[in-house]
């Protein structure tokens, strides 16, 4: 018997909505970010706009606000048809749709601020951690209350890939998010060192994987068919490409870590696997490919489907790239240098910004019952797009091969051709310019689509409620073959497709993490480390604070060249009172590890005061509030003991007079700048940012 039920386009609708804007004020951030790299007065003088501050809100912006909100329209939109079914709950709806954007603003408010963990991708501190898990469970009861009462019996390959998803992303963000909280704003994770590091790159790298990759796919599942009118190509190939893709991706994320001090053997494992991911990978990019088979000349015609073609190429091509840049020869070449971002933002702006375009025209005409407003428009911000990403990512390509070549030169004699770290920087300026140019191209893009989807709008009316109706069981038809049949048992059964989809996740990380957490051998300690001092504790959450870790790393790598320009190698010892882990993932300054005793205090001081005065030619931005601003040192006593429940051997009592040693070192600084002609007070940030970049490496003794 025929039932009759009404789609939710309205939900669809805020989100795509919320897309739109966030899109844009993303990107319009991630702008001002490239051009303070050759124009560092940019930050306008105020230390909540510089890039240190801003860098993580552009990346959270553009990946949890635009990226986000697409794949809630596309899931939202695409499985009430799919199940054939109204979502679970329209209260639900409104709660995941909110929600998400309160924790948005709440981000954008925060992260400029200077209130962030460091975590790459996962800044927030952890209030709004928690409201991401609140607000995700919201999501996952209204995705799995509609595939329970579904009208079709099979679920789709796109439902794969959104139940991979929601049951990943909930992992990762628990594991990657345990903190211990210290006050309102300000928490410690309870990871250090090595296992910090470990966990965070298990994070980011499946972050990528599980949250720009997965839906994306999903969505590209549905869409894609559905824009060209045809099947998808393969159903036997969606199964290969789903199960090998969600099983191998997630044990990849330790090549991030590659030659740094994590356990030799996980890097190695990590490098197995990545360069294994490329078959899947390009499994599905095929898949979508071949589905057009025919139907080329619409693509000619139909600018929709052509983003749609150029986001399915850049994913063969960063998923081409991952694995190579996994392989130790080219990492040793490629880690810390622009190359990294470039083919970070293949993917970002060719795959996840491509593909959300194509699906918002192919999309809005249909929820307001009308037609695009101007094709033309449409087929401008195809090409102008995608020249935008050839003049982002080509120059960044440049800059990156330029840099990793120009750190490892040596001259006939044996030393170092470029000693001097500003010399790379000041040769790859030209290539930051470019960079703009080519973001400055994609926005124009995404404004132009605005106003053409602004005039699709006005020239329809949303249907709100899209009448449908459907049998209450309705048969999907899956081809026939005994390989095939175990499979489809599994599409009858969404709560053991997700326990299954569970197992087959949790494999790579367990294996990788549990050895490393519990064998103590693995993280081997060195009795001269010793804890931080209150002052120094106190600078290096200064230095989390202003984003110093965005463009300095803390890893001497053991390299020759390394070894020569920063001394000697990090050891995994060194870093076993770190909570969190400031190894880094981009050199756009020297390595910091061997800071200490390098310079003078003066030397600190006037560096961070006016950058140029010490380094002509720096882009570093000034931070002349931290020589005004008075050092908070209420918290003493919270962190001490914070840091003593972490395992850091502060003795019983010590934060009841911490801060009396605290006074004690910092007057020590204030006294040795006086001698150099520099006037302080002893009770300002930037006498605790220079007590800790002046303990940097010093707990180990090398020649």
């Amino acid at each position: 018997m025929t039932e009759k039920f009404h789609y939710d386009n309205k939900i669809v609708r805020n989100f795509a909505v919320a897309t739109i804007i966030w899109g844009i004020v993303g990107m319009t951030v991630g702008l001002l970010v490239a051009m303070q790299l050759f124009k560092p007065a940019l930050n306008m003088g105020s230390q909540y706009t510089t890039f240190g501050r801003i860098r993580p809100l552009h990346t959270n912006a553009v990946i949890f606000a635009f990226v986000g909100n697409a794949i809630f329209m596309g899931v939202y939109y695409s499985l009430q048809r799919l199940l054939k079914a109204r979502m679970f709950s329209d209260v639900l709806s409104k709660i995941h749709f909110w929600g998400w954007q309160l924790i948005i603003v709440a981000t954008a408010i925060t992260l400029p601020l200077g209130l962030t963990t460091s975590h790459e991708y996962a800044e927030m501190e952890w209030p709004i951690d928690i409201a991401i898990t609140l607000i995700w469970v919201v999501f996952g009861i209204n995705m799995f209350g509609t595939i329970i009462k579904r009208r079709e019996k099979h679920m789709y390959v796109a439902i794969w890939f959104y139940i991979a998803t929601f049951v990943t992303v909930a992992v990762l963000h628990i594991v990657n998010s345990i903190e211990l909280p210290i006050s309102a704003f300000k928490s410690y994770y309870i990871y250090a060192g090595v296992q910090d590091a470990l966990v965070q790159w298990w994070y980011g790298h499946n972050a990528v994987a599980f949250f720009l990759t997965t839906p994306y796919l999903g969505m590209m599942y549905y869409f894609l068919p559905k824009m060209a009118n045809r099947p998808v190509y393969s159903y036997k190939l969606s199964i290969l490409h789903f199960w090998s893709l969600i099983f191998i991706y997630i044990w990849a994320g330790p090549h991030h870590l590659l030659y740094t001090s994590l356990p030799s053997w996980v890097q190695s494992l990590s490098v197995v696997f990545s360069v294994m991911l490329i078959a899947p990978s390009w499994g599905g990019m095929i898949n979508g490919l071949l589905t057009l088979r025919g139907a080329w000349d619409k693509v000619r015609e139909d600018a929709t489907l052509k983003f749609m073609v150029v986001g399915l190429t850049a994913y063969g091509m960063a998923t081409f790239e991952g694995p190579m840049l996994a392989l130790k020869q080219i990492n040793a070449i490629a880690h810390y240098t622009d190359w990294i971002v470039a083919h970070v933002h293949v993917g970002a702006l060719g795959w996840n910004g491509f593909l959300t375009f194509g699906i918002l025209y192919w999309l809005i005409p249909r929820i307001y019952n009308t037609s695009l407003y101007s094709k033309k428009l449409a087929s401008f911000h195809f090409w102008i797009g995608t020249l935008g990403i050839i003049f982002y990512a080509v120059p960044l390509y440049f800059a990156g091969f330029t840099q990793g070549l120009m750190w490892k030169e040596f001259t006939e004699d044996g030393m170092l051709r470029y000693p001097n770290f500003l010399e790379t920087v000041l040769q790859i300026v030209p290539m930051y310019v470019l960079r703009a140019i080519g973001g400055a191209l994609y926005l124009t893009g995404v404004i132009v689509m605005t106003y053409n989807l602004i005039k699709t709008v006005r020239s329809g009316k949303l249907v709100a409620d899209e009448a449908a109706e459907a049998p209450a069981l309705a048969k999907s038809y899956v081809p026939q073959g005994a390989e095939k049949k175990l499979h489809r048992t599994l599409e009858r059964k969404p709560m053991l497709f997700l326990v299954v989809s569970l197992i087959v996740i949790l494999i790579g990380g367990m294996v990788e993490m549990m050895p490393t957490f519990t064998i103590k051998s693995n993280i081997p300690t060195i009795a001269t480390v010793k804890p931080y001092t209150p002052l120094e504790l106190q600078g290096r959450d200064l230095y989390i604070r202003e984003g110093c870790v965005s463009c300095h790393s803390q890893m001497v790598r053991p390299f020759r060249s390394e070894t020569e320009r920063y001394g000697e190698y990090s050891k995994a010892g060194e870093f076993v009172y770190d909570h969190p882990f400031l190894w880094g993932s981009k050199r756009t300054g020297p390595d910091l590890h061997r800071e200490g005793g390098k310079y003078s205090n003066a030397w600190h001081y006037n560096h961070l005061l006016d950058p140029q005065t010490m380094s002509p030619g720096s882009i570093m931005p000034p931070y002349e509030w931290l020589v005004t601003q008075t050092l908070d040192t209420t918290t003493t006593r919270s962190k001490i003991n914070a840091m003593r429940s972490l395992g850091v051997p502060y003795e019983e009592g010590y934060e009841n007079y911490a801060n009396a040693d605290l006074d004690v070192q910092a007057k020590e600084i204030a006294t040795d700048l006086e001698k150099n002609k520099v006037k302080v007070k002893s009770d300002k940030e930037i006498v605790a940012i220079v007590a800790y970049l002046q303990r940097l490496g010093m707990d180990i003794k090398a020649k």
